[in-house]
């Protein structure tokens, strides 16, 4: 692979045209007020005097940020320079750490924090400070990326507040005096954060605030005189895994010289292994890095180590087993990039990106000309005098655990003039792995993934880029998935392949709103193999249905159509077609195969849409019948539903039929409904109103129950009220008298009548003779059918108002020949005559079992007085008498016998 060219230098950045400085905003602006010749003090870059362009002029000093696109091959990389002029004088940078936010650690002592916009932020520290503390040697970002810890040269350590850049903790004392700071680093506990000094030992701090005042204390947890621990690396969870059962012992993985360590913090101080390095080269670096990694079905941490030549990764359990599971030969610094790639640098100063399971080193790139920093200086603690062992020395001459930082699944390497950032993407498409890279790639498109370098600030400029390459990565992947087809023949096999290809490349296109691209360029290739012809047809379903896709061109509908029919799709079919634009099929075609297949609620759809018909689906399902078959049964069904939406200005099966033909439409049914005769009628046909007579018979109540929805709505409406009194008219002439209709079809039909006359505003009018005529019909002494059915049906027919209809006494004396107690009951109760209610009790064979509870809840009711209570006294004594004492009675009785205790005792 090629090396990178020749970098820019910072001359040629500044004169080239058309590429206007980016200025820092006034929330960026440094506050220079404690500014002089040697420092370069700041306080919070958020609250500086940004407002006074007075202010501004008296320092004359210019902060400029310049940014570079670099390619490497087959590599995203970025370099930027810092070029701070005149009086802020940052030195050489010297350590990086990238989180939610870049953080550049100097020479002088200063950290400057940039956000994900590569835009300045905070330049903390200043140069007095850094004449006393030395050189930033390690920095660390706590998970939430609202704190900065810096170490330093000297062996101090700040503590810095990333939301206003305020000094928060000076640490002085955590380690031996003399000594460089190597490694800080936060844990997953906010409060704790380890350190490893010159001298090599490690320190646990311990971050406290009580009444206002910060403190820390500092526990030694590995000396420098047992062996010289020269990197740390605290288990970090990323977010998806923070409640990972491993993650309450706090590990935290040391190495020295001559092994590797694992101990546990929490919830005491444990060592859980040690492990050796074989014989090396003592000038060769230690790198430690962890990784949550899927093994066997279950997501555990992987530490993967080097010495020397190889790399060991070491498998964590949940239980703190500790395992090897395979190394690699390498003289590598590392880190991971996602769990299945490492990115390497040699002690040549190349990079590798490495595939895990395969060893296969998937990229090689020289970072000779970068001009990596090393941490050579503080390993030999040169600021403190330079009081460390010449084996630590000797390992420092390659040491840059400073300079690789990795975030979000991009590495940021530090070098003396430029940042080169390698992000994840090319090396995902690299391995072939174009689910995560696509996933990558819609985070950078959405603004949500962090710390992200190389794209561009403004939101619609960085959409625009990266869809152009998400549009690049999903044709890579078509092709892919066509190249990798198994062996032709097996469908079930070449299915699968494509089910979890396909369906990928339709909803990125569909995210992207690539409509001209998912059809017009992946659709023609995929066109080649039928199983991904298939499959993407299929695909599409679930998008058309959630309104995604409502537009299909001819060409692809006639395809969709042809495959959901020959597949037997029939349900998905009739689901696509009432949510697309059917106005370009071949209509009468379409029609036909939803006629053959039941397709009720399709063909309905493409009648209103398609032609703006809203009449033929019902003069085709009503068509005049008494016997229904189950089909009939479901298109009745839907009919009624279809018959209810016209009538209340709704589409069916979904959405409002269009504003300016509501009125329209319900005219159109109406007059439908209210035809003599069905247009294709002879002039021997004799059935009258066959369309209403039809509905019916299949279901006499859903169709009034429709009608009397639809009568709410008629209250201004003179058309629409003339209308109801005809469709009024039409019910009784075909309902009463006729024997076709059951007793509970025309009680229903008088049941509907007694709810509209019951109205306020009822313009409706009926004959009340019809009543009384409906009346003796139910009522019929010589009729033993169906009794309860008829009884049931005038109840409802009285409890809906129908009793205004009635001469009550005609009521009473029919109900009572017909042996209608509970009609007699409902005349009792609204005279409040119980012992009336008592007396149908009795006579009602099938209700007298329930007498006991009646009396017992009428005696129990509040304010019934002394007077009615007697008369049901009289009523139980004169039952008695007539009918003697029964034993069921009694028992009866005397499970409230507190309530008849006014009965005198001989009686009872």
């Amino acid at each position: 692979s090629s090396s990178m060219d020749t970098p820019p230098t910072l001359e040629s950045i500044l004169s080239q045209e058309g590429e206007d400085p980016i200025v820092l905003e006034d929330t960026c602006t440094l506050n220079t007020d404690n500014m002089d010749a040697q420092s370069c003090e700041t306080s919070s870059v958020a609250s500086s005097d940004s407002g006074d362009l007075a202010h501004l002029k008296r320092h004359k000093f210019t902060l400029i940020k310049m940014f570079c696109f670099w390619s490497l091959d087959r590599i995203s990389s970025k370099i930027f320079h810092i070029f701070i002029q005149d009086k802020v004088d940052a030195g050489l940078p010297t350590a990086i750490t990238m989180s939610g936010v870049i953080a550049v650690g100097t020479s002088h002592g200063l950290a400057l924090v940039f956000d994900t916009n590569q835009a300045l932020r905070l330049c903390l520290g200043s140069k007095t400070t850094g004449a006393e503390f030395g050189a930033v040697s390690a920095l660390s970002i706590n998970h939430d990326c609202s704190r900065l810890l810096c170490g330093f040269a000297k062996g101090q350590i700040t503590m810095w507040d990333l939301a206003n850049g305020k000094l928060l903790r000076t640490i002085t004392d955590a380690h031996p005096p003399g000594t460089a700071i190597l490694h800080v680093k936060f844990t997953d506990d906010p409060t704790v954060a380890i350190s490893n000094d010159s001298g090599g030992s490690v320190f646990e701090l311990t971050f406290r605030r009580v009444m206002g005042m910060r403190s820390c204390d500092s526990r030694c947890l590995f000396s420098g005189s047992k062996g010289e621990v020269c990197c740390i690396e605290p288990l970090r969870a990323p977010p998806d895994f923070t409640d990972h059962p491993i993650m309450c012992y706090s590990l935290l993985a040391m190495a020295s010289l001559t092994k590797i360590l694992v101990i546990g913090l929490k919830p005491t101080l444990n060592v859980w292994m040690t492990f050796p390095y074989t014989k090396t080269d003592p000038s060769s670096v230690p790198h430690l890095a962890w990784q949550f990694v899927p093994v066997q079905k279950m997501v555990n941490p992987i530490l993967a180590f080097c010495k020397g030549d190889s790399i060991h990764f070491l498998l964590v359990s949940a239980q703190l087993n500790v395992q090897p599971t395979q190394h690699l030969f390498f003289a590598y610094c590392k880190t991971w990039i996602n769990s299945c790639t490492l990115v390497l640098v040699d002690s040549h100063e190349k990079l590798h990106v490495v595939d895990r399971p395969s060893h296969e080193v998937l990229e090689t790139q020289d970072l000779e000309q970068v001009q990596l920093v090393y941490n050579s200086q503080h390993f030999k603690s040169l600021a403190t005098g330079g009081n460390v062992s010449q084996a630590l020395a000797l390992v420092g001459e390659k040491a840059c655990y400073q300079s690789v930082s990795t975030h979000a699944g991009q590495i940021i390497c530090l070098g003396t003039k430029v940042f080169f950032c390698l992000q994840r993407l090319d090396c995902l498409l690299k391995q072939e792995d174009f689910v995560e890279a696509l996933t990558l790639a819609w985070s950078f498109h959405e603004g949500t993934a962090k710390a992200v370098v190389g794209l561009p600030g403004d939101p619609k400029k960085r959409k625009e880029a990266v869809s152009d390459k998400m549009a690049e990565i999903l044709l890579q992947f078509a092709e892919y998935a066509l190249k990798k087809c198994p062996e032709q023949g097996k469908i079930q096999v070449m299915g699968q392949h494509f089910q979890d290809v396909i369906p990928v490349l339709v909803e990125y296109c569909l995210l992207l709103q690539k409509v001209d691209l998912l059809f017009n360029q992946l659709y023609p290739r995929l066109l080649e193999n039928m199983a991904a012809k298939g499959i993407f047809l299929e695909s599409l379903e679930t998008h058309i249905v959630a309104n995604r896709l409502g537009h299909l061109s001819t060409a692809i509908l006639r395809d969709l159509l042809a495959h959901y029919h020959d597949s037997g799709m029939m349900d998905s079919l009739e689901r696509c077609i009432v949510h697309l634009d059917v106005t370009n099929l071949d209509i009468q075609q379409v029609i036909q195969i939803c006629w053959n297949n039941q397709l009720y609620d399709a063909v309905i759809y493409i009648y209103n849409r398609g032609m703006n018909d809203y009449i033929t689906p019902m003069e085709v399902s009503s068509a005049p019948r008494c016997c229904f078959i189950d089909e009939d049964v479901v298109m009745g069904n839907k009919l009624l539903v279809y018959l209810s939406c016209c009538l209340a200005g709704r589409a069916y099966p979904l959405g409002d039929i269009p504003e300016d033909l509501v009125v329209q439409v319900k005219n159109q049914v109406f007059e439908f409904l209210i035809r003599l005769h069905s247009g294709n009628s002879s002039q021997e046909e004799v059935v009258t109103f066959p369309f209403i007579r039809t509905l019916l018979h299949f279901d006499a109540r859903e169709f009034l129950n429709v009608l009397a929805m639809t009568f709410d709505d008629f209250q201004n409406d003179k058309q629409a009220l003339e209308y109801q009194q005809r469709i009024v008219d039409i019910l009784l002439q075909l309902m009463v008298d006729n024997p076709d209709f059951t007793p509970s079809q025309v009680g229903g039909l008088f049941t509907f009548l007694a709810r509209q006359l019951a109205k306020p505003n009822n313009t409706l009018f009926v004959n009340r003779k019809l009543f009384d005529q409906v009346l003796e019909f139910l009522c019929c002494p010589d009729d033993d059918s169906r009794h309860a059915e008829r009884q049931q049906v005038l109840l409802e027919l009285l409890q809906v108002g129908g009793v205004v209809q009635f001469n009550e006494e005609k009521l009473f004396t029919l109900a009572e020949k017909a042996a209608f107690y509970q009609i007699c009951e409902f005349l009792y109760e609204k005279k409040h005559l119980y012992d009336g209610i008592i007396d149908c009790y009795l006579k009602d064979p099938l209700r007298k079992a329930e007498i006991f509870n009646y009396i017992h809840n009428l005696l129990s009711m509040p304010g019934y007085t002394s007077e009615e209570k007697n008369r049901v006294r009289h009523k139980v004594l004169q039952h008695i008498q007539v009918s003697g004492i029964h034993t069921n009675f009694l028992i009866g009785l005397s499970l409230f016998k507190d309530n008849f205790k006014f009965f005198s005792t001989p009686v009872l």
